[in-house]
């Protein structure tokens, strides 16, 4: 019968805990061994067991006596972990420094444009600019009288709700009246108030 499956979870009994886990120290320890003479890579393998025992293994072989080879691999790692902060703050910065200068390009091309369009510095535009300068100046002065000529007409409809309100309410009170007594009556105008309308 082959294995089974074994689950993925901490193991809760304690004997089988201490066995399991000095199978696979001692079988990670083999395939680091194995990866470093093989393939002559510097491997350091930095073990804590679940009491805070320390288990290690370094490839001894790489390095003399006089110089701790865990610490020369410790310190490689260091260095690179740093290296590559280092360059991604470099990036980080260089890429911020670009933004920046396209954001200042940009806002300067924005302040020429709207002295132009304000009738300032036009002595420094070609012909050709002027000419562009003009037909925007053109489609904006067009823009803004198709919007002033909606915004009476809306005024207009509201100041003919307003009359038309005003009408009703005028008959409702000649209907209030009459219902009084005649008398009452003639003291009110015949003629409907009327509302004149004058746009320019």
């Amino acid at each position: 019968m082959g294995r089974g499956r074994v689950v993925m979870e901490r193991i809760k009994n304690n004997i089988n805990l201490q066995v399991t886990f000095s199978k696979r120290r001692n079988g990670l320890r083999k395939k680091a061994h194995e990866l470093s003479v093989l393939c002559d890579a510097q491997v350091a393998l930095i073990i804590y067991s679940s009491r805070g025992k320390l288990y290690d293994f370094c490839s001894t072989e790489l390095y003399p006596p006089s110089h701790p080879p865990m610490n020369k691999i410790l310190e490689q790692y260091r260095q690179s972990c740093y290296s590559s902060q280092d360059n991604v703050a470099d990036n980080e910065t260089q890429n911020i420094y670009q933004e920046v200068s396209r954001l200042k390009v940009k806002h300067e091309a924005l302040q020429r444009s709207q002295r132009h369009l304000l009738g300032e510095d036009l002595q420094q535009l070609r012909l050709k600019e002027l000419l562009v300068l003009e037909k925007q100046l053109d489609r904006t002065l067009s823009k803004a009288k198709q919007e002033k000529t909606r915004m009476m007409f809306n005024q207009l409809e509201e100041l003919r709700k307003k009359e038309n309100d005003l009408a009703g309410i005028n008959k409702q009170l000649k209907c209030e009246l009459q219902e009084v007594g005649p008398s009452n009556a003639n003291h009110v105008a015949c003629e409907e108030p009327t509302l004149r309308l004058h746009i320019c």
